[in-house]
């Protein structure tokens, strides 16, 4: 069954019931669901779908052609074309009445082999196809290369594009479309340990405990996703070891430059280097620090990937226990207990995402632009009256450039019950950005509900939300 992705489909079909020559430009990571979304799409129209591959400039233009065959003339199949360029002339004297739809997959890898067929497409759009009843869709996992070759300003294909989606993970409450017998808390956990990735989350079977299926997953050498990060760098990166190397300082809290090299043993340029190629990958983010998003000296790389997240924080050290197939103990007496402390980070983004949701409408009286996290330093009182300073920071912090408004949160994604401790750290910390945006709401998202101190708190400022609260 086909679940979400309602905008990108209607995206598309306004392009398809527009006359004449419309294209569409699909990217995003692997394993997201670029091609699923296409292919529920041209499910019921006249489509030349290729999926290009490895092979070169030949092959791939004779693997396209048996396509364009098989589609406008069978009669003709096996036929060969001389040139990319005839494959394109046989296109425009086939073209039936009803649109085509012309879909090429994965393009980087023809275009990185062939540096002509852009340039190519290019002439047939501005020449022979411009009035004919024909929707191309280009679609790439390679971000850099959609972007900088085939959307940039150098594209030869640039202002010809009619639509463009950068298809990223499902949100959280999307991702529990996929396991809607699932409790809310299951619904976040399986979004923690997938990211909201299509291809991930489709391995998971509604009809199973959750906990089976992490095990039946992650801790079985058959499972899809034990070796999943590995057969996905393979794909990316020509040597994995560094790269390998980065991710684990990464998942386990190093997140600026100089500290990663330290750990790997390398220059700083060249962890550099791989970091942005694991940006364009779709795996790390550059994260800053949203009050000072031009302090260069307050970015810190994370995992974007939250099923990264899960693997590098748990399958590492469980890889010999795993091999000897014992993977399902070691998921009750090691995994299982930390679940919740690894849901922390996934908990504060989805706090972060409902915030800026609720935001936008207008919910925290305030009209809501930007939702990031902030982190600094604080200045406390001891009793004995001494003051010293300490890290501090604050997990969601939504803000409006418009009235100068900010809304401050705490999230906990534990058993124990949030206490009156919580509520005066956040408070206390709120002030120190309250210099450049007024805090109008103190938010707290808790897995576990409050302590009764709450119950006689009466504060108009302070919003107290669980867990159903963000799935509602």
């Amino acid at each position: 069954m086909f679940i979400g992705r309602k905008r990108e489909l209607k995206t598309l079909q306004e392009l398809y019931q527009k006359e004449g020559f419309g294209m569409s430009v699909i990217y995003g990571r692997r394993r997201i669901g670029k091609s699923t979304l296409i292919a529920e799409f041209t499910k019921d129209k006249k489509t030349v779908f290729y999926a290009a591959a490895k092979v070169g400039r030949e092959r791939n233009m004779e693997l396209f052609s048996d396509q364009v065959l098989a589609v406008l003339d069978p009669v003709l199949e096996g036929m060969k074309f001389s040139s990319i360029e005839a494959v394109f002339d046989f296109i425009t004297k086939k073209m039936p009445e009803d649109k085509l739809i012309i879909v090429i997959d994965e393009l980087p890898y023809w275009a990185e082999k062939d540096e002509a067929l852009l340039s190519i497409l290019q002439k047939y759009i501005d020449t022979k196809w411009k009035d004919k009843n024909l929707m191309l869709i280009l679609c790439g996992s390679a971000l850099s290369f959609m972007e900088n070759k085939v959307l940039s300003e150098k594209s030869p294909l640039f202002g010809r594009r009619d639509s463009q989606i950068k298809l990223e993970a499902f949100n959280y409450r999307d991702a529990a479309l996929f396991v809607p017998g699932y409790s809310p808390e299951d619904q976040a956990i399986c979004y923690g340990i997938t990211g909201g990735v299509a291809k991930y989350l489709a391995m998971i079977n509604g009809d199973m405990s959750l906990d089976e299926n992490i095990k039946k997953q992650f801790f079985h050498t058959d499972g899809y996703l034990y070796e999943e990060t590995r057969n996905l760098l393979t794909q990316e990166f020509s040597d994995i070891t560094l790269v390998n190397a980065i991710i684990e300082q990464v998942a386990s809290g190093e997140n600026t430059v100089n500290l990663i090299a330290a750990k790997v043993g390398e220059k700083e340029p060249t962890v550099l280097y791989s970091l942005e190629k694991l940006i364009n990958v779709g795996l790390a983010e550059k994260k800053k620090c949203i009050t000072e998003e031009k302090n260069k000296k307050k970015t810190q790389y994370v995992l974007k990937d939250h099923m990264f997240k899960f693997w590098y924080e748990f399958i590492p050290k469980a890889h010999s226990v795993i091999e000897m197939g014992q993977g399902e103990v070691y998921y009750e007496k090691v995994v299982k207990p930390r679940l919740h402390s690894y849901m922390g980070s996934v908990f504060e983004e989805m706090c972060r995402y409902f915030t800026l949701e609720q935001g936008i409408q207008g919910r925290f009286d305030s009209f809501l632009t930007q939702v990031g996290t902030w982190w600094g330093v604080e200045t406390i009182e001891k009793q004995n009256g001494e003051k010293v300073q300490q890290s501090a920071d604050i997990d969601v912090v939504a803000i409006s450039e418009i009235d100068k408004t900010a809304v401050a949160g705490e999230c906990k994604f534990k058993k124990e019950k949030i206490d009156k401790g919580v509520f005066d750290t956040l408070l206390r910390r709120a002030k120190i950005i309250s210099g450049k945006y007024k805090v109008v709401k103190y938010v707290f998202f808790s897995l576990s509900g409050y302590t009764e101190w709450f119950d006689t708190l009466e504060n108009d400022e302070v919003v107290l939300l669980s867990l159903n609260d963000l799935y509602a």
